[in-house]
């Protein structure tokens, strides 16, 4: 047999054996690597800056005498009633007018989307310079109080001198902010609503009370719940509002968790009962996240 016929009748090699391309096996190899060197830093990340502290501030308020001390403080209870109120009627009242002007804003008018422009400001402006403009304007000789004497040639109070007045501030303050973000977000949502479920109500006789409440609302429900819980979860959170417009004042009485919290720990030295203070809110915060992951769960919000 010759040496030709000897090579025609020869196995071929392998892949492997013949230098070819290399193996599924070895790219998953290769992918992995990939993989944990593009994750790596972002884990690391993660957990420098939210695990360990989240963990850290957990076994700090773990001991169940700190608990106690904040029940005894006489701050403690009025801080989560103004906290309450706070997210409360804040993030209520902020929803229900977004959602009410998200349609003024549907007008066809030419002065509506300048208006918008506008409109939208406070939201675009830092959160810090928003809350330090109310801090002035109600300052005894500030803007609010000069135009009371000016136009009803009354004396306006000492906002910061009451409780009730601050904390009117603060919501004020914190609505005027955040509403513009959730008025855009609303309005988005509307107008991906077909205009021919409005025609055909309006032909029905629906009045645009009547559509609002049995055509928009009902659609944009889902999404409406979302918004509030997010919100919700946000607000809680909020401590630029509070310490720069009102400072706290009179004396802590206008703080929420989270400012009193921070005075806990930088004020008076107590970290861990500034901690407790702040992780006191928990069973607020967690069945608003189980209902949030459950929306998100169930299906896609529809509009």
């Amino acid at each position: 047999m010759s040496t030709e016929q000897l090579l025609a009748v020869a196995p071929p090699r392998s892949a492997r054996e013949s230098g070819g391309p290399p193996g599924r096996g070895h790219l998953r190899r290769s992918d992995f690597r990939w993989a944990i060197a593009f994750v790596a830093p972002y884990a690391a990340v993660f957990l420098v800056f939210f695990v360990y502290p989240f963990g850290y501030a957990l076994w700090m308020a773990s001991n169940s005498s700190l608990y106690a001390d904040l029940i005894a403080d006489p701050f403690y209870l009025p801080t989560v009633v103004n906290t309450l109120l706070f997210v409360g009627l804040g993030v209520n009242i902020k929803m229900f007018l977004a959602l009410l002007l998200s349609g003024f804003f549907l007008r066809r008018d030419w002065w509506i989307k300048p208006l918008l422009a506008i409109y939208v400001l406070p939201w675009l402006i830092a959160a810090a310079q928003v809350c330090i403009s109310f801090h002035w304007m109600l300052q005894q000789q500030g803007l609010v109080n000069g135009l009371l004497s000016a136009w009803f040639d009354i004396d306006g109070p000492i906002w910061f001198n009451d409780r009730w007045l601050a904390v009117g501030a603060n919501l004020v303050a914190y609505i005027w902010k955040w509403m513009p973000f959730w008025t855009v977000i609303f309005l988005a949502a509307r107008m991906t609503i077909p205009r021919n479920i409005y025609d055909a109500a309006e032909i029905d006789g629906a009045t645009a009370t009547r559509r609002f409440v049995h055509v928009t609302f009902p659609i944009l429900a889902n999404l409406y719940l979302v918004c509030t819980l997010l919100s919700t979860l946000w607000t809680l959170g909020d401590f630029t509002t509070v310490f720069v417009v009102s400072g706290g004042g009179p004396a802590g009485f206008s703080d929420v968790l989270a400012t009193l919290g921070f005075h806990y720990a930088f004020d008076t030295a107590r970290p861990a009962l500034g901690v407790a203070a702040v992780m006191s809110a928990l069973p607020v915060l967690v069945p608003v996240v189980i209902v949030l992951m459950r929306r998100f769960q169930t299906s896609e919000v529809r509009l």
